[in-house]
C-alpha cells in the first residue's frame, strides 16, 4: 500500500476503511466486527472512526475487531494506523484528554495513531491544540490533526498554534464531484506537506451510479466506484477512507489502490467533473 509522509514523522496509508454509521444498531454489531476483521485480513491498515459514530459504538466495533485480529495473529499493532476524533463540545483543555481516555478504552488500545478535532466548536483552538500536544507528549496519541477545516480555519490554526509541523492531517469531504478543496485548501496543505484525508470519496456510493463514469470505467475494465476512488488517491497528498461493510465492496475498494490513471483519463474526468474555478464554502456531511 502506498503511503503519505506525515509532517512530524510517520506514514499514512493512502487508502483505509471508514466506519461512519457503524455501532448504531446492536443487531448489526456482529456483521460490522466481521467487516473490520475482513478488511484487516485483506490488507487494510488504516482504520478511521470517531466518538461521534454511534456515540462510541463504532469505536467499540473497531476495538473488538482489532483485538480479535491481534489474537489471531492477522496483524501486529504497529502495522495498524488507527484514527479517531473528538467531539467539538469535548475539545476543551480538560475535555480533550478525558474524551481521548474514553476512546482508548472503547478501542482497547493504549495509543491512537491520529486524533482529530472533528469540526470547529465553541472551545478556543489554542486550548484544543495545547491538549492535543500534551496527549502526544504523554504517548496517548502519536499524532493530532483536524477535520472539516477550510483554508481560513487552517490559517487561524497556524496562527494560534504556531506554524509548526505537528498538525498531521486535515480530513474533509473530497470526491470527484465535490472538488472544492482543490481551489485553495489542498494547495495550502501541499505547501506544508500535510496530508488531506478524503471522507465520502465516492459520494456515499452516488458516483457508482454516475452513467458517464460507468461508461468510462467500463472501457478501463473497472467499476465506476473504483475509478472514482482511484482518482481521489491519485491526487498528490490525498488519502481516502471509504466506508464499506460488505466483503465485495472491501475488495473492490482495495483493488482501486492499484489503478494507474493516464493523463488522458484524468483529462476526461476533468471534463466530466471540472475542477473548481472559484472558492466556495467547504462541503460537509
Amino acid at each position: 500500500m502506498r503511503t503519505l509522509e506525515i509532517p512530524a514523522g510517520g506514514r499514512l496509508p493512502v487508502l483505509g476503511l471508514g466506519t461512519w454509521r457503524f455501532g448504531e444498531d446492536p443487531s448489526e454489531r456482529r456483521a460490522e466486527v466481521a467487516a473490520v476483521r475482513s478488511a484487516i485480513a485483506m490488507g487494510y491498515r488504516l482504520i478511521d472512526t470517531a466518538e461521534m459514530y454511534g456515540e462510541g459504538g463504532a469505536e467499540d466495533v473497531v476495538g473488538q475487531a482489532i483485538a480479535e485480529a491481534l489474537r489471531a495473529g492477522d496483524v501486529a499493532r504497529e502495522q495498524l494506523f488507527v484514527v479517531s476524533k473528538v467531539y467539538p463540545h469535548n475539545a476543551s483543555r480538560k475535555g480533550t484528554p478525558a474524551a481521548c481516555a474514553r476512546s482508548l478504552a472503547r478501542l482497547g488500545l493504549d495509543r491512537i495513531d491520529l486524533y482529530l478535532l472533528h469540526w470547529r466548536g465553541e472551545h478556543p483552538l489554542a486550548e484544543t491544540c495545547e491538549a492535543m500536544r500534551e496527549l502526544v507528549a504523554d504517548g496517548r496519541i502519536a499524532h493530532w490533526g483536524v477535520s472539516n477545516f477550510d483554508t481560513d480555519d487552517m490559517e487561524e490554526l497556524a496562527t494560534v498554534c504556531g506554524e509548526t509541523a505537528d498538525c498531521a492531517a486535515n480530513q474533509v469531504y473530497f470526491s470527484m464531484s465535490e472538488r472544492g478543496p482543490e481551489f485553495s485548501l489542498l494547495p495550502w496543505q501541499r505547501q506544508r506537506g500535510m496530508p488531506m484525508m478524503a471522507y465520502s470519496p465516492i459520494d456515499q456510493g452516488a458516483l457508482a451510479a454516475d452513467a458517464a463514469l460507468q461508461k468510462m470505467a467500463g472501457r478501463l475494465g473497472v467499476t465506476a466506484a473504483q475509478l472514482a476512488l482511484a482518482w481521489v488517491i491519485a491526487q498528490p497528498g490525498v488519502a481516502a477512507i471509504p466506508k464499506a461493510g460488505r466483503e465485495a465492496h472491501l475488495r473492490e475498494n482495495l483493488a482501486a489502490a492499484d489503478l494507474q490513471l493516464s493523463a488522458d483519463v484524468l483529462a476526461e474526468i476533468d471534463r466530466l467533473h471540472p475542477p473548481p474555478r472559484r472558492k466556495k464554502p467547504l462541503a460537509m456531511i
